[in-house]
């Protein structure tokens, strides 16, 4: 294992890294649909229907190339949950294993982010080209869509930000205190199994809350939001625990003080 020393430094910058990704994909889920979408899939004359787009080439080429990337991200952020993957990166990485995760996850959405290919001439499922809702659509959208971000932003916060990056596991590492989710109860690992994403509902309302959902877009917007839905397992039982620790969260968030999850 890496030296205390060396432990440190490679969190952050697997932290730094991870933080810069989630910049870049509000940028790339929200910003870019919402302020240049209309413009980028052109007026209808210059787009194909659904039919004539199955037979051009350019468009299945480019459909193909972003569904390459997009099982890319799929594959890679569910091989490397699984706890062959985790037991292996553990054992050679040590405290790092979360960290590394995390590092993985945001460079395989760097390059969907990065290499993505828009489909202009491609046909449109929705948008609002005419007034008023060219003009009130995508104004609702937006608010939606910071809506939603503010509400990820203070889930991720109360699900423990620190330990979901890969932090806490180093800070607790150097300090000699164990592992986070050895401290956890078994309500709380139960919850963290059944769990894939802590903001499903809010990431498909930015995937699919946008003025204009032309045709990459709704792979996108469709892919993962299969994703998402089959790896969703929450019963009664972990929405009355998640509810008691937002609960629980809020409080210790108005009376500052040093506490554990129970």
């Amino acid at each position: 294992m890496a030296p205390a020393l060396l432990l440190v430094p490679a969190a952050l910058a697997s932290f730094i890294l991870a933080f810069g990704t989630g910049v870049e994909f509000v940028r790339f889920t929200s910003l870019r649909p919402l302020l240049g979408g209309i413009p980028e899939y052109g007026g209808p004359d210059a787009r194909y229907g659904w039919l004539a787009a199955l037979q051009d080439r350019s468009i299945l080429t480019s459909l193909a190339w972003d569904l390459g990337l997009l099982l890319l991200f799929v594959v890679q952020h569910s091989l490397m949950a699984t706890e062959t993957v985790k037991a292996w990166t553990s054992r050679y990485f040590g405290v790092l294993q979360r960290s590394l995760y995390v590092a993985c996850t945001a460079l395989a959405l760097q390059l969907v982010m990065r290499y993505w290919e828009t489909v202009p001439r491609g046909p449109v499922l929705w948008e609002a080209r005419a007034e008023p809702w060219a003009t009130w659509v995508p104004l609702l959208c937006f608010v939606l869509h910071v809506i939603s971000w503010l509400l990820i932003f203070s889930i991720l916060l109360v699900f423990d930000y620190a330990e979901l990056m890969g932090l806490k596991q180093v800070y607790y590492h150097v300090l000699g205190l164990g592992e986070p989710l050895a401290l956890k109860s078994p309500r709380a690992l139960r919850l963290f199994s059944h769990l894939r994403h802590p903001v499903c509902v809010e990431l498909l309302t930015v995937l699919w809350v946008v003025p204009t959902l032309g045709t990459d877009r709704l792979l996108l917007a469709l892919l993962l939001t299969l994703y998402l839905g089959l790896a969703h397992g929450l019963d009664q039982q972990d929405l009355r625990y998640l509810r008691s620790q937002l609960q629980r969260k809020l409080q210790l968030l108005s009376r500052p003080q040093d506490g554990e999850a129970e």
